[in-house]
């Protein structure tokens, strides 16, 4: 298979040998709330805590208050080096809102937020609620306590998709978790 700067090997070869072992990320952070891991995975929409920037990093916070909502890019250092070479995964949130995971479909990893993937990395969007010196307060964290924060971003109004399509396999799945949540709008 091809890509625009060559084949996708070379540029395997390219990140594994320009960067040596590949590629370094250092965090900026971590997740910081008093949850279990469990209560978090089976929880929907999130819970309250905080990001806590290393010191080094603090300065970087200047002028984040105002913005209402954060991208915040983390590492999901617990997913295991099995579950990386998972491919293919049935679309645990539906489970959690009531769709029996038996009726869920095997679909491709990357049609998933799924945590099992070959880079473990999340991207999830919270709230922020307050700026506390070197603590960022928000809502809304799907994150384990302790996960290490690459990244936090600011959320633009320019980032905002007015049309998402989804497919239909997606559409009916989340019909069946209303219907059984009894809810309306988006899941």
């Amino acid at each position: 298979m091809s890509t625009s700067t060559g084949t996708i090997t070379d540029e395997h070869q390219f990140f594994t040998g320009a960067f040596g072992l590949g590629i370094v990320l250092r965090p900026i952070g971590f997740v910081r709330h008093g949850y279990s891991d469990d209560f978090i995975r089976n929880t929907v929409g999130g819970v309250e805590g905080y990001i806590e920037i290393l010191p080094e990093y603090a300065d970087g916070l200047a002028m984040i208050e105002g913005f209402s909502h954060l991208i915040v890019i983390a590492y999901l250092d617990k997913v295991g080096e099995e579950a990386r070479r998972v491919l293919r995964v049935r679309h645990r949130k539906l489970a959690r809102l009531g769709v029996r995971i038996d009726d869920l479909p095997e679909v491709g990893v990357f049609a998933t937020d799924s945590p099992h993937r070959p880079n473990p990395l999340a991207l999830s969007i919270v709230k922020l609620l307050a700026v506390e010196g070197n603590k960022l307060r928000v809502s809304g964290l799907d994150l384990f306590n302790g996960t290490p924060v690459l990244d936090i971003k600011p959320y633009e109004p320019s980032r905002a998709i007015k049309e998402v399509e989804t497919p239909w396999w997606y559409r009916e799945l989340e019909r069946r978790a209303r219907e059984k949540l009894g809810a309306e709008g988006p899941l």
